[in-house]
């Protein structure tokens, strides 16, 4: 089976995706060739067990993101199934190469077996869907639903300079204000919602999730009524997460919330409400208000 992962990178090096994509590859018995936009950590995925190749694409357009652009320059180096992360630029970046190349695509997958046959949620989580595919597709994955693969690869690096066939329109790309995690691609996340009283009140997760790595998210509700940004927003409206370990603070579960957050390995919950619908769907639960949790929360991490 021919098989090519796009490499997903951040800031001079490859985001942690970009391994799970190629585990992803191998369990299906492929060597994937792996396309590194930019020329951004070649020698890294080169290192990476499973990789028979790595096609370094280099040019102008790389300095910023660009679908159309990165795109016309990466599709010439694909060939078979093409597999993605499901993140905001590969999401763009998969569905511009499937529609260049007349083939199929299929988005958020958490499942491939041999086949090549494939899971995914749908109906906001509600349902999995499986879906059997021949022939040539693309794919994207969700973060942290394949185990990564190994190191110790020891692939050739190919250099292609994509300068001259791709040209863009974008002048700027303002970066965003904050540095923490993003919510879709993080292993931990602690949100909150309405029931942690104000949007101060943020700064107590805040400080959790410096103790543990986590991303900070919010409830559609939070992000509504007190202005909180919608990049945070974890829900059927704002990103649909996967990570090991979800801790909702304050947060009722309803159905739009659920439907971004119930894939995720453990979830832990925190509510005042013993009849909250969040604790139908949690691995742990914890009755109590905020104000005891979270401070009791902080302090057993921080003496470990």
């Amino acid at each position: 089976m021919q098989c090519t992962v796009i490499a997903e990178t951040v800031g001079d090096s490859l985001h942690p995706i970009t391994s799970q994509l190629i585990g992803a590859a191998s369990s299906l018995g492929a060597s994937p060739i792996v396309v590194v936009p930019g020329g951004i950590g070649s020698e890294e995925a080169a290192s990476i067990d499973g990789v028979s190749k790595v096609v370094s694409v280099v040019g102008d357009c790389f300095s910023t993101f660009d679908g159309g652009a990165w795109a016309t320059a990466l599709s010439p180096q694909c060939n078979g199934v093409i597999i993605t992360g499901a993140t905001s630029n590969g999401r763009e970046v998969a569905a511009r190469i499937a529609a260049k190349r007349g083939v199929p695509i299929i988005q958020d997958v958490t499942g491939l077996s041999d086949g090549i046959t494939i899971t995914r949620p749908i109906y906001s989580g509600k349902a999995v869907e499986t879906t059997t595919v021949s022939g040539d597709c693309v794919i994207t994955l969700r973060a942290n639903a394949f185990d990564s693969a190994g190191s110790g690869g020891s692939a050739a690096v190919n250099v292609v300079d994509q300068s001259v066939d791709v040209s863009i329109a974008v002048k700027e790309a303002i970066n965003k204000a904050t540095e923490r995690l993003d919510v879709s691609e993080a292993d931990i996340i602690i949100s909150g919602g309405r029931g942690i009283g104000q949007k101060e009140n943020f700064s107590h997760l805040e400080e959790v999730a410096d103790i543990i790595g986590a991303a900070v998210g919010a409830s559609r509700a939070v992000v509504d009524e007190w202005g909180m940004p919608h990049s945070m927003q974890v829900g059927q409206t704002g990103k649909t997460v996967t990570p090991s370990l979800y801790i909702a603070v304050g947060i009722s579960g309803a159905i739009q919330h659920l439907a971004g957050m119930r894939s995720s390995k453990y979830i832990v919950a925190i509510n005042k409400d013993p009849e909250a619908p969040i604790f139908g769907v949690a691995d742990y639960g914890i009755v109590a208000t905020w104000e005891d949790a979270v401070p009791a929360l902080k302090a057993a991490l921080s003496s470990l």
